[in-house]
């Protein structure tokens, strides 16, 4: 099964979240549809008790519904859900970057310089082939936010930041595929984010952050 020599049930567990998580994140399996697990196996293989493991994985990320009566659904995409993931994604990364910049030191901002070069190179990339290189595109977005916000010193902010990205990545594939939002602007942008942190410029910092989030779904 999956090409895996030795029963390794939580490398099959993660292995199916990553399909399912990006078959959702690209549409392929639509927001409200149900996730029969004899359908999921038929598409792509695996138990039926791998795939509720990876199911209830995707629940505790917020893509995917528990219900005991009903089974499970892929989460909904309305336009109230894209401003409410949006908007508490923004507040709590900004609060976790504030605290981070009064922790983090030298080898933080080498990180986060590290993580803008990578994700500066991935926008220059994947307007070239946004089927192919979405998922990477995204990647390299999520190890720049997460390394913002690495020295909170908040394990529940970080897991609820990384829980909010997972949320919103179908929306931001969506932009992407319909009117691009990689361009200088952006990369602009984050850099004026980082400047705004290696100078400890608190405000300058979260404004750009706000921005950076909130400004291809229409924010300021």
């Amino acid at each position: 099964m999956f090409g895996f020599k030795n029963d390794d049930a939580a490398t099959v567990v993660q292995f199916i979240a990553e399909q399912v998580r990006r078959d959702i994140s690209f549409g392929v399996l639509p927001p409200d549809s149900r996730l029969k697990i004899e359908d999921l196996r038929q598409r792509y293989g695996g138990s039926a008790h791998s795939f509720r493991e990876a199911l209830t994985l995707l629940a505790n990320e917020g893509i995917v519904e528990a219900n005991t009566q009903r089974g499970f659904r892929v989460a909904s995409a309305s336009q109230a859900d894209l401003e409410d993931v949006t908007r508490l994604r923004a507040e709590i990364e900004g609060l976790g970057l504030k605290w981070s910049m009064k922790h983090g030191a030298v080898r933080w901002e080498g990180e986060l310089i590290a993580a803008r070069h990578a994700v500066d190179r991935a926008d220059r990339m994947v307007m070239g082939d946004i089927d192919a290189l979405a998922l990477e595109w995204d990647e390299a977005n999520r190890e720049f936010h997460a390394v913002l916000v690495s020295r909170c010193n908040s394990p529940r902010l970080i897991e609820f930041q990384s829980r909010l990205f997972f949320e919103s990545r179908r929306f931001r594939f969506a932009v992407l595929k319909e009117r691009g939002i990689v361009g200088e602007e952006l990369t602009a942008l984050r850099g004026r984010l980082v400047d705004a942190v290696l100078a400890r410029d608190e405000q300058q910092a979260t404004e750009a952050l706000e921005r950076l989030i909130l400004g291809p779904f229409g924010g300021p």
